[in-house]
């Protein structure tokens, strides 16, 4: 909010209105010792113009910066259509959809992304949408659970899933009582860095409710997604993809995966439209198949006909009873972050099927070409061999903070470090390449490592 226009004794009239003495009462109910007694690093409050002189020069330190980061927010180009049509007052001041004979563009919008959603991930329905990937995740575990209905109340995620997907995962079913069984990732032959389909064979993991398949993983690792999903089937169990939609221009469909297909598929949107923004906000993509539609949370529009045979759009399988049953609601979100999926669909829409494809081919070369260069360099070597996306982990002679701090001063972004996730990787360095990056670029990147090294 860019301006408050309450004075203090503004302030003082609404809480006498209220027959409270203080804002503090009116948050009375939290137990004390759940309260924050101060916000640590949090600087002291700025008048308003030492504020805007601040947030300048953060903005400047971020200019000119060369990006080779990723690992779940990544730096794509956007069309200035994009952004320029979003923020149109149609689309950027509609909160909410919910009656439909005011909201026909905003229905329609998120009908077609729901569309364009099914069409990539190979689903039979979308929501639209969640708050993001993360949490889309936990969403989809706990739709697993009611769909399954088995008792087992245990899923199987992989080492390889993006750690904050994980952390978020057991912050929110912890409290639902769903355990959550990890396993590593494999560490060598021709499997290193992913999923092996034939470890996981000889494993005996008990009753489980759904295994979750992350494509492309963590480290940029492509996985034997079709082995994966049949043997989960083979176990009475569900298979939850996650993936990222960007990829899916040039991948196999999670709907074509195995002999059945994926069940529950869920990603990040931010590739799709969203740029890069102090880190947020994102948008939860969630895709699954009909016959578990009931369970899905989240927002759906259906398209109908009238009398006259016209098309109208309203939402549907959306009780409102989801938004005042707390913990047995199917979602926790009701704001969804529909502009982002605005966003999104114009983006999708303007790219079109072939423009996104060229989008991830060019991503793709561009990582390949940098991995190549990278590999070249005394004391560097690629940690996992296995095809990947537009990420690659290496493995280097210095500790991976150390040369994110000496390319900081080139004014690179040099990548992730992995070392707190993945302590066993040692030195190791999550990088990406997307399409903005020019030859001029991967060179100026592996040069600069290359001093960083000496």
């Amino acid at each position: 909010m860019p301006f408050i226009p309450h004075s203090e004794s503004d302030v003082r009239a609404m809480l006498a209105a209220i027959g409270v003495a203080q804002i503090e009462d009116l948050f009375d109910e939290i137990p004390a010792a759940l309260k924050a007694r101060a916000l640590q690093h949090v600087p002291a409050g700025l008048p308003e113009m030492d504020v805007a002189r601040l947030m300048r020069g953060y903005a400047a330190q971020d200019a000119g910066v060369l990006n080779f980061a990723g690992a779940g927010a990544y730096e794509h180009h956007i069309p200035a259509a994009v952004w320029q049509i979003v923020t149109r007052g149609e689309f950027y001041s509609a909160y909410t959809p919910y009656q439909a004979e005011a909201s026909q563009g905003t229905l329609q919008l998120i009908y077609e992304y729901q569309t364009m959603m099914t069409r990539l991930t190979g689903m039979d329905v979308s929501n639209a949408s969640l708050y993001d990937g993360a949490t889309a995740l936990a969403e989809a575990v706990l739709m697993a659970e009611r769909c399954m209905k088995k008792g087992a109340r245990r899923v199987l995620v992989p080492r390889s899933v993006h750690p904050a997907y994980r952390k978020t995962l057991r912050t929110i079913v912890d409290l639902q009582h769903i355990e959550v069984v990890e396993f590593d990732f494999c560490h060598a032959g021709a499997t290193a860095g992913g999923i092996a389909a034939d470890w996981l064979a000889r494993q005996d993991f008990g009753a489980f409710t759904a295994l979750v398949v992350p494509q492309v993983n963590y480290f940029g690792v492509l996985e034997d997604v079709d082995a994966l999903t049949d043997w989960a089937h083979a176990q009475g169990a569900l298979v939850i993809g996650v993936i990222n939609p960007l990829a899916l221009a040039v991948l196999k469909a999670p709907g074509q995966w195995g002999a059945k297909g994926a069940d529950i598929v869920i990603g990040e949107g931010q590739p799709m439209g969203v740029p890069l923004s102090s880190g947020g906000p994102y948008f939860g993509i969630l895709a699954c198949k009909q016959e578990f539609v009931r369970q899905m949370p989240g927002r759906v529009v259906g398209r109908t006909t009238d009398l006259d045979g016209r098309a109208g759009f309203t939402l549907t399988l959306q009780a409102r009873e989801q938004h005042i049953r707390r913990a047995k609601a199917t979602s926790n979100i009701c704001t969804n972050q529909g502009l982002l999926v605005t966003a999104a669909t114009i983006h999708m829409a303007l790219l079109g099927p072939e423009g996104l494809r060229r989008v991830a081919v060019h991503c793709m070369r561009n990582a390949r070409a940098l991995r190549e260069r990278l590999a070249a360099l005394p004391g560097v070597h690629v940690s996992f061999e296995r095809a990947g996306f537009h990420e690659f982990t290496l493995a280097l002679p210095l500790s991976a903070g150390t040369v994110i701090e000496r390319l900081a001063d080139a004014r690179i972004l040099a990548g992730v470090a992995l070392d707190e996730d993945f302590p066993e990787l040692g030195n190791a360095l999550l990088v990406c390449a997307t399409e903005t990056k020019t030859e001029a670029d991967l060179d100026r990147y592996a040069e600069a490592l290359g001093r960083a090294l000496r």
